[in-house]
């Protein structure tokens, strides 16, 4: 099979083309024959030696069919996505044309959305679902502010709240971005910045905030909530530089919720990938509830000019790779 790999994995690397076997089945795993997959800022940072742990293969999602499944827990043909569980950290990604996958990285989805349409929903819905409806617990009705919105993941969040009924205000570092937020049905769009906190009106009424953006920004939007809100950090749109001598005891607001997600837990004790109705956001997505569609879509061979694009912040949404018969 062919492989996207970095060349010097774990260092600032290019990305050249290898072959690798097939993966054999193995208990408990899930071979797929992968027919398109998402690209992610951290596959950037994998390629840039600024991650943790960096597999030779990258990605770390893709959609495709079952090729073999020892535990017969997928039948052999099945449409599926695949998130995380070590792909393009511990173990190799996606950017080839198979995987091996554990089975509880593993979902099945039934939809007529083509390859391409698929391949840019298990990621970042997945996270921004969990993110918006167990760490944020949103509801009808409430105020949710989502800093760093034209992200794609941003965009997710905020179909996935505003199809709740929450009403959205959403943060941007380009006002010519603002009318496709508000075609997502934002209430409100807000230039992105320092200090977001002193000139939002809802200051001290947001129930929840999305924080994209990261910690050059935490303490700022944490400022933004009312007594009982909840804040979830889960981007690091900012970069990845820790707050200066964070002290919670005398920084941070009494009576309000901070968690984290990072969707790296997919898949462990606690955090089954069967939580998040994946079928059902693909669903909507094929019937035009979500705005979930690619905005660009490259082939396999593209990868470097897409990797470009990520780098130069052009992107403005999910892109996708195709891959073989997609």
């Amino acid at each position: 099979m062919k492989s996207i790999t970095l060349s010097d994995p774990g260092k600032p690397s290019t990305y050249i083309f290898k072959e690798f076997p097939i993966p054999e089945p193995l208990p408990g795993h899930v071979v797929i024959e992968i027919r398109a997959f998402g690209l992610n800022h951290a596959e950037v940072f994998m390629r840039k030696g600024e991650w943790n742990e960096t597999a030779e293969v990258s990605g770390i999602e893709c959609v495709g069919v079952v090729h073999s499944c020892p535990g017969g827990e997928f039948a052999i043909g099945t449409k599926v996505a695949a998130i995380m569980g070590g792909m393009g950290r511990t173990i190799p990604g996606s950017y080839a044309e198979y995987t091996r996958v554990r089975v509880g990285n593993v979902a099945s989805i039934d939809s007529s959305l083509s390859w391409e349409d698929l391949a840019a929903i298990p990621e970042t819905y997945a996270t921004a679902w969990t993110c918006i409806f167990r760490n944020l617990e949103l509801s009808r009705g409430q105020t949710l502010l989502v800093r760093g919105g034209t992200s794609s993941f941003g965009q997710a969040a905020i179909n996935l709240a505003v199809n709740a009924g929450a009403k959205v205000i959403a943060t941007t570092r380009n006002l010519d971005r603002a009318p496709m937020l508000l075609g997502l049905g934002v209430k409100r769009v807000e230039l992105e910045g320092p200090e977001l906190s002193k000139r939002l009106p809802e200051t001290k009424s947001i129930d929840a905030v999305l924080e994209l953006v990261g910690n050059s920004v935490l303490l700022d939007s944490l400022a933004t909530l009312k007594r009982g809100g909840h804040l979830c950090l889960a981007g690091f749109l900012g970069g990845l530089a820790p707050i200066p001598d964070f002290n919670p005891l005398l920084q941070m607001p009494s009576g309000v919720h901070f968690s984290f997600f990072g969707s790296f837990v997919f898949g462990e004790p606690g955090f089954p990938l069967s939580d998040v109705p994946l079928q059902k956001i693909a669903n909507e997505v094929a019937e035009g509830r979500y705005k979930a569609r690619p905005v660009r879509v490259f082939r396999f061979e593209e990868i470097a000019e897409a990797h470009k694009v990520m780098d130069e912040n052009h992107a403005g949404g999910k892109m996708v790779v195709v891959v073989g018969k997609a």
